[in-house]
């Protein structure tokens, strides 16, 4: 039995109160529910926007760095979350499942960021005699490689020992500085220059005034008197950051003190740690997506090389990898000069053919060089007579510093980047190792705005996806259509789907008259790479079926024809982006968070257990919150009382209105239209009033309690009558109106709001007393007539239909409710006349004809 019918049923033993308060109950209920949805849409809409925004940056476009990701990953997470428990409020716990989802995905998000962590414990120092590759977390990997030189290649380097990780997160947390260190830079951004100008003098100075631990300084002296076998050796010393000179190079962005005094070394190790936290080097380290926890500095102190001659050697072409040929950079005196660019080097080019043959050389005049003082420094002096012009390096030693070349690409596996050096007994040493990384520069031309000889069919449209697209249009009318979708068409829609996924491996492009790039089709096509304008407005129009048509996706245009000037020679601008840590941890997350496995609604596969992702789950809970605040109609009727206010329309109909909130202005003891604030039943309502209504009108209901006191006597078949009132539940974007008109029901829900993506609208039909043949045909001319205005889903069974579009911007949707409200009353006992299917074709083309004809759809 209907809720109405409970109320009336006092006969049974129930009483007017217990029902007031059951339908008191209801009405709270139902209002619980649309807060729940209201939230819920709010949280869909964050997630799809910051989806949209996280996938532009994937474009490398854009400066961002660390904290960009882990703030908005952490925002979609929790909004995520929220969705889910929203979804349960209107659903009554029904999707509990979605939970275990949701802390899988989270897991793997934590996954996506996480790395190693620097190691804790281990020894203070380490002697280059007992490190290799391996130890890159402790000893860094300047120091790790320099160890795998000579003692796995035999490589000659000179005397040295690591201070390790675990030194420097004793010296950190000796004085107090790691957890306040990292705290203070996490909460910093690659934009703000200034601030981190500013955190880095702070640091730094603190790390310069700090004292080592005594353990710590006893374990570096006792080690260099072991290392270099009690002499008062000159050293320098180098930064070996936890993650320098490995994938990423971070060259440049630490301290080096050359020819370093014994008694001077504790204080270069805490400049050189110092210089962690340059400005410069906190910038790389965010942009390349490295947390603070990941920046552990170990130090290399090495021997120094009073170098005759040093420089630095490429084991190939950095310019262009299908070269093979070896680049040795050399210059007089200490090869610091050549690595920091003061002086213009000597170039060899050795081909890595199996007599390796120099085939070039440039030998210029070099005037200065740097040398090794005694004071602890280093002087700029210049270059004797017998050096200027001359070069610094013999062929022998060049055909030398090429074979260790190979022999360290080949064992290292990759291209090698070495610094090296000439003693001044001749001897060579090299300095450091670390891959080499060759990237492929090529350029595009920026796309032409100015196209001669061809038409262009659209100006204007939002690019979802950059690129270039040609081939024939296929304009999608229909969801069947894409089974016919052919190879390199370009699909031509009025609005999104993300049905249309289908045929992104066949698309050439994507036009639409709607949509924006916050929509889960907007996701998909940046995922799929498949150039898309949105939102043109006119495509359908101005666009033929079977037309051959280019598309502009970086400047925004359509035109006629193939365009040679675009599609011949547009080509992508490489994007140095995606080799960094950080386009692979927000690609990670993005994987987590974008990919839509979950398109059809209506598939067994559409359920909690299949979501894969953050964005299988929004859609989930989008699409089920959605069917579920349409479902929830238990209040079958209302009546002055109980919270709803009977509306003085002027139409032969019993309308109560329920305010959700913002529905109605005021507290009116007179409900009339002018006191209506709801978009959606503003439009709906201008639709009905503005139609010329049928003769005849439902049972005019009379009092509430006059119906209680006559229910005793009520038949059942009375009761249901008596049921036939209609009512609306109202909010400033909301609508769910059930109208009674005779023997038929129709149901409109409705949310209108500035958002497309929230926009839709739900109709429900039932009901005739007509024959069958005449109620099919009036089914099949409304289920027509909504396919005219967009209803993209479109469900009939018997006389039953159950349709629904969305995402429409705001004056669309609100001109379809309106034709909405006309078919309402066009339709009210057509049925009775529906005697064949001409007249149902006449009825249909005249409401076309006069109330959607020339509308901007």
């Amino acid at each position: 039995m209907g809720f109405f019918k409970k109320i009336l049923g006092t006969f049974s033993g129930g009483s007017a109160k217990s029902a007031m308060d059951d339908y008191a109950a209801q009405k709270e209920m139902f209002a619980r529910k649309y807060t729940s949805f209201q939230s819920l849409l709010s949280a869909n809409n964050s997630i799809l926007e910051i989806m949209a925004d996280m996938e532009d940056k994937l474009s490398g476009e854009y400066l961002i760095d660390r904290l960009y990701i882990v703030q908005n990953a952490a925002a979609i997470t929790g909004n995520v979350k929220d969705l889910i428990d929203r979804l349960n409020e209107i659903a009554e716990g029904r999707y509990a499942e979605l939970y275990e989802r949701y802390q899988h995905i989270s897991a793997g998000l934590d996954e996506a960021f996480s790395r190693r962590r620097p190691v804790a414990g281990g020894s203070l120092t380490v002697a280059y005699d007992d490190i290799d590759k391996s130890m890159t977390d402790l000893v860094g990997g300047k120091n790790a490689n320099l160890g795998e030189m000579k003692n796995a290649v035999s490589v000659p380097i000179p005397k040295g020992f690591a201070i390790t990780s675990a030194a420097y997160i004793r010296f950190m947390q000796h004085n107090g500085f790691l957890d306040k260190i990292n705290q203070t830079l996490s909460a910093l951004t690659v934009n703000n220059l200034e601030a981190l100008r500013t955190a880095s003098r702070e640091i730094k100075e603190q790390i310069l005034n700090a004292q080592l631990p005594a353990d710590m300084h006893s374990a570096i002296m006792d080690t260099y008197e072991k290392v270099f076998e009690g002499r008062d050796t000159v050293v320098s010393i180098r930064s070996s950051a936890v993650e320098e000179d490995d994938e990423f190079s971070f060259a440049g962005q630490y301290s080096t003190y050359l020819n370093v005094k014994k008694a001077d070394v504790p204080a270069k190790y805490k400049a050189v740690i110092a210089s962690l936290f340059s400005d410069n080097a906190i910038f790389y380290y965010k942009t390349k997506g490295f947390r603070e926890s990941d920046m552990a500095m170990a130090v290399g102190v090495v021997e120094m090389v009073r170098a005759r001659a040093g420089g630095v050697m490429y084991s190939n072409d950095p310019n262009d990898a299908s070269i093979h040929n070896i680049i040795i950079n050399s210059a007089w005196g200490l090869g610091c000069t050549v690595v920091d660019g003061t002086v213009s080097p000597e170039t060899y080019t050795v081909a890595k053919t199996p007599e390796l043959k120099i085939i070039s050389r440039t030998i210029p005049e070099q005037s200065t060089m740097a040398v090794c003082n005694d004071t602890g420094s280093t002087d700029e002096v210049p270059t004797t007579d017998t050096m200027r012009g001359k070069a610094s390096v013999s062929d022998a030693q060049i055909m030398e510093l090429s074979k260790y070349a190979l022999t360290l690409e080949r064992h290292f596996g990759v291209t090698q980047d070495m610094e090296w050096a000439v003693d001044e007994g001749g001897g060579l040493l090299f300095l450091q190792t670390r891959p080499l990384h060759i990237y492929t520069h090529e350029t595009a031309p920026d796309v032409p705005t100015d196209i001669k000889g061809h038409q262009r069919l659209i100006g204007k449209g939002v690019v979802t996806c950059k690129g270039i697209g040609h081939g024939k249009a296929f304009i999608i009318r229909r969801e069947d259509d894409l089974l016919d979708f052919p190879q390199g068409g370009v699909l031509i829609s009025r609005t999104t789907s993300p049905r249309y996924v289908t045929v992104m491996n066949k698309a050439a492009a994507i036009v639409t008259n709607l949509g924006g790039t916050t929509g889960h089709m907007a996701s998909l096509v940046r995922e799929y790479q498949v150039p898309t304008l949105l939102d043109t407005e006119i495509a359908t129009e101005a666009i033929r079926h079977g037309q051959e048509i280019t598309v502009d996706a970086v400047n925004g245009y359509v035109y006629d024809g193939y365009v040679t000037e675009l599609i011949d020679n547009y080509e992508n601008r490489p994007n140095p982006f995606r080799e960094t840590l950080l386009f692979r941890i927000l690609s990670q997350v993005l994987k987590c968070i974008v990919p839509l496995n979950l398109t059809d609604p209506d598939s067994e596969q559409f359920c909690p257990a299949n979501c894969a992702t953050y964005h299988d789950i929004t859609r989930f809970a989008h699409e089920k919150a959605m069917r579920h605040m349409f479902l929830f109609t238990d209040v079958a009727a209302v009546q002055p009382g109980f919270g709803a206010v009977r509306m003085v329309t002027g139409l032969p109909i019993d309308l109560y209105v329920i305010d959700l909130g913002g529905g109605i202005e005021g507290t009116p003891k007179r409900l009339n239209p002018e006191h209506i604030r709801s978009i959606p039943f503003i439009a709906f309502f201008r639709g009905l009033t503005s139609m010329k209504w049928p003769q005849g009108r439902p049972l005019d209901v009379g009092g509430f309690m006059g119906m209680i006191a006559h229910s005793a006597t009520m038949s059942e078949a009375q009761i249901d009558e008596m049921a036939k009132c209609s009512f609306t539940f109202l909010s400033d974007h909301y609508m769910n109106f059930s109208i009674r008109l005779g023997y038929h029901l129709s149901l409109v829900e409705a949310y209108v709001s500035d958002n497309l993506n929230d926009n839709y609208i739900k109709f429900h039909f039932k009901g005739g007393g007509a024959q069958e043949d005449r109620r099919l045909r009036r089914v099949r001319l409304i289920s027509e007539i909504l396919r005219e205005i967009d209803f993209d889903s479109i469900v009939v069974k018997g006389d039953v239909i159950d349709a629904r579009l969305s995402k429409y911007k705001r004056q669309s949707i609100e001109q379809k409710m309106e034709i909405m409200g006309k078919l309402t009353v066009y339709t009210k006992q057509l049925d009775m006349v529906m005697y064949n299917d001409s007249v149902t074709d006449q009825y249909k083309a005249e409401f076309i004809k006069d109330h959607i004809a020339g509308c901007n759809k």
